[in-house]
């Protein structure tokens, strides 16, 4: 059976002072007036049961979740002790899924990720979920739309077919966010796709991958599945994950693994992962600037300007940032929201974690 694992244990510091510790990204209203978490929940409802949708998250995030999607079952929602990078994330919903279905279909998704095109999204899961039942680890691409630097890129190998109308790639490798030229050439080519973190395969095609590339986390792994449906499950957790080393799914297993395909799509995917790439999505005014909240500006031209309750009066501003909080005020020229995390990499040294 076809089963989604939804990770939702991020924060979003590039939009910062907006997304909090205790506000994550995916629990914020930023698009279409549902929260990126909703969406997330909203797109998969015509292709699955709730029964069928796994979350993973923080325990500082689960009741914020568990309230806006209270369809799931309350023992979807996996909690993991600490974020350890997406591989453990991964892994543990891994061995919750195979305990339900050994042959399960895992499909691993974000909860803050915004696709436009939600049919075509979940008509390219259902192809992919028929390459992964081959064996193959399948990972969707997006077409690229521009030569950005903010996204790593995929390299298309040799065609291995078409399933339901959609190309499939050998994924001749990962590469990591390139320069402005690298990224040009890339483009240019037509062999490279967006790495969009999503991916389709079987479980236990992932676990075997998780024992051969990453064999001391897949021996932690197997502890803590021993003890699922038990009492020992939650002190083991607790015990075991804090050694666990930090890794992402790329690193990890997908650059090593053997048999991985890339389905490039156009789906109108952003990762919604800074002001910029939130600018996107959101309409502007004849002076191209995009305003949230309230607002008056004279002489204003190409800024985004997003508030919460006070009134953001502006006088003579071109290519800027404004964003306004409760307790904390961003303001920056567009072309450096990049920035904001080494904000929050400051107010993290300077043990100012009142404001994170």
């Amino acid at each position: 059976m076809f089963y989604v694992l939804i990770m939702a244990g991020g924060v979003g510091t590039r939009l910062w002072p907006l997304s909090r510790r205790d506000r994550p990204k995916q629990s914020l209203r930023l698009v279409g007036g549902r929260t990126m978490f909703e969406h997330a929940v909203d797109r998969l409802a015509p292709i699955l049961q709730p029964e069928q949708i796994f979350v993973v998250t923080r325990t500082e995030h689960m009741k914020i979740l568990a309230t806006q999607a209270p369809e799931l079952p309350p023992d979807n929602f996996i909690v993991e002790p600490e974020g350890r990078g997406t591989a453990p994330c991964i892994g543990l919903g891994a061995i919750h899924l195979h305990r339900q279905d050994p042959e399960a279909i895992m499909v691993v998704l974000t909860a803050d990720h915004f696709i436009a095109d939600t049919a075509r999204f979940r008509q390219v899961l259902a192809a992919a979920a028929q390459v992964a039942e081959e064996g193959h680890l399948v990972t969707l691409g997006i077409t690229p739309s521009s030569p950005s630097t903010g996204y790593g890129y995929i390299k298309q190998g040799e065609s291995v077919g078409t399933v339901e109308g959609f190309s499939v790639f050998r994924a001749e490798r990962f590469a990591e966010k390139p320069s402005p030229e690298t990224a040009l050439h890339m483009v240019e080519s037509g062999e490279y796709s967006w790495n969009s973190g999503m991916f389709i395969w079987r479980v236990d095609r992932i676990l075997e991958e998780f024992q051969r590339q990453m064999p001391e986390f897949y021996v932690q792994l197997a502890e803590v599945e021993a003890t699922l449906g038990t009492s020992g499950y939650e002190p083991t957790l607790s015990r075991v994950w804090p050694q666990v080393a930090r890794q992402t799914i790329d690193y990890g297993v997908m650059e090593g693994a053997e048999n991985v395909v890339v389905i490039p799509v156009d789906i109108g995917w952003s990762d919604v992962g800074s002001w910029a790439s939130l600018s996107e999505l959101l309409p502007a005014d004849e002076e191209r600037n995009i305003i949230v909240g309230p607002h008056v500006g004279i002489d204003t031209r190409d800024t985004l300007v997003f508030g919460e309750e006070r009134l953001i009066a502006t006088i003579g501003l071109e290519g800027m940032v404004i964003v306004d909080t409760e307790d904390a005020l961003l303001v920056c020229p567009r072309g450096r929201e990049q920035e904001v995390r080494a904000i929050v990499r400051r107010l993290e040294e300077d043990r100012r974690t009142e404001w994170l």
